[in-house]
């Protein structure tokens, strides 16, 4: 089952859990799971149905371009990141 890495200011919501197992595949459906897991975590990782502005979804140490619609793989990783803005 796919991993998702939680960075240190969603652990509050985990209860410091920093990885949790997750059944999904798709960056949607992980997130719903851990909503159901963990209620008001999706508020903090999405708006308007899609990855928040701000935040970027990493899955395998690519971060992604399809956003909600990444696929996952058994084994994946799926990291939420703070976006780097650059100039």
């Amino acid at each position: 089952m796919p991993t998702a890495f939680m960075p240190p200011a969603l652990r509050k919501l985990t209860g410091d859990n920093d990885r949790i197992t997750i059944e999904a595949q798709t960056v949607r459906e992980a997130i719903t799971e851990l909503e159901h897991r963990y209620p008001g975590i999706e508020a903090r990782l999405t708006a308007d149905g899609a990855i928040k502005p701000g935040l970027a979804v990493a899955v395998d140490g690519n971060v992604s371009s399809q956003g909600m619609l990444q696929k996952l793989k058994p084994d994946s990783e799926l990291h939420f990141l703070p976006a780097i803005g650059g100039g």
